[in-house]
């Protein structure tokens, strides 16, 4: 098996499950990747410690096939000076719709990664995987130190020059496809748009020997094996396990994503002051008129996370964020373990093709 950082682990499939932060991951989802030969990333940037710790031994209890956590390792700001009014306003009118509280002024929380990666060091799933930045040199030998492996975020070389350096056993190349929040974090995030197949032949070039997984726009077999003939040794996969029974993403998420018949995403910061990728809906439309009012992340994530609670709640989809990657079109509401098995088959039949 030519994947030594899946091999290392023991996982069959050059198969990943994308981390899924917030709703959508849940233990169900991450065990029947994991257990059907892939390996499952549980997104956990948004959980308590209790709630982190709880998760992993649920983990544990529905699979003894490896798995990972992944946390945001960086992008919490140490202050934030910004002018909520607009934003406030903006949303009061929404809130009056959906009938719940007028919003209220954010306050910045403290960075919750160094709680959370102790329950990662205390608890040692087998890999830890981060975006957004990388943790400091102490953390990253915490986590050698108790044969945790690491698979750290880049969207450019660069950053994966950095993360190499840094002693990371893998990394994840998200290309400019990929749903969800952008992982950059050495350079604006205008400069770090490659598409997932040039981002990943390019890291393969300059940055000889690291691992890498590639993520962003992949839904199916044959990019899988576009992904490995472009230098990966796997593919991660968010978008196309959304849809799946045992993802947690609400159901007029899910509707939204099945619906879509074409790609209709865009890059927007509305809904938590980060760019991010998400099918296009009244609000990211309404926020690109209005992109000065939006407030810097997380504080942006504080103050519209009622009005997406609500909306999910209500079924309104045009308030709700809608991640998704630029491949949601072909997107397959099949149980995770059996799109994973599809996925495998689909990789065999393109390889016997392509020989």
């Amino acid at each position: 098996m030519a994947h030594p950082f899946l091999a290392a682990l023991g996982v069959r499939h050059p198969i990943v499950l994308a981390p899924l932060g917030g709703g959508p991951s849940t233990p169900e989802l991450v065990a029947a990747v994991s257990g059907a030969g892939g390996l499952g990333l549980h997104g956990a940037s948004y959980q308590t410690p209790e709630q982190l710790r709880a998760t992993i031994a649920r983990i544990r209890a529905l699979t003894d096939r490896p798995f990972g956590v992944n946390l945001f390792a960086g992008g919490h700001p140490g202050v934030v000076s910004a002018e909520p009014g607009p934003m406030l306003e903006l949303l009061g009118g929404i809130h009056a719709r959906l009938g719940i509280p007028p919003p209220a002024t954010p306050t910045l929380a403290p960075d919750p990664f160094p709680e959370q990666l102790e329950v990662v060091l205390e608890t040692r799933p087998p890999v830890f995987s981060f975006t957004f930045g990388m943790p400091s040199t102490e953390a990253l030998a915490a986590l050698r130190a108790r044969g945790i492996r690491t698979l750290g975020t880049a969207t450019t070389a660069g950053e994966a020059r950095m993360l190499a350096a840094a002693g990371v056993d893998a990394v994840l190349a998200q290309g400019a496809q990929a749903g969800g929040h952008r992982g950059t974090f050495a350079v604006p995030f205008q400069a770090a748009m490659l598409p997932t197949l040039e981002l990943v032949r390019e890291i393969a070039e300059l940055v000889r020997g690291l691992p890498i997984v590639a993520a962003g726009g992949l839904m199916d077999g044959r990019d899988v094996l576009a992904a490995l003939q472009a230098g990966a040794e796997a593919a991660a996969l968010g978008t196309a396990f959304l849809a799946c029974p045992e993802s947690g993403a609400s159901q007029v998420h899910k509707r939204a994503l099945t619906a879509a018949g074409a790609d209709r995403t865009v890059i927007t910061r509305a809904f938590s002051g980060r760019p991010a990728r998400a099918l296009e809906n009244a609000f990211t439309r309404e926020l690109a008129a209005r992109e000065a009012a939006i407030l810097p992340y997380p504080l942006q994530n504080a103050l519209t996370r009622p009005m997406r609670t609500a909306a999910a709640g209500q079924g309104d989809a045009d308030h709700l964020s809608l991640w998704a990657g630029t491949g949601v079109a072909r997107i397959r509401a099949l149980p995770a373990a059996a799109l994973v098995q599809c996925l495998v088959e689909e990789l065999a039949a393109a390889r016997a093709v392509a020989r």
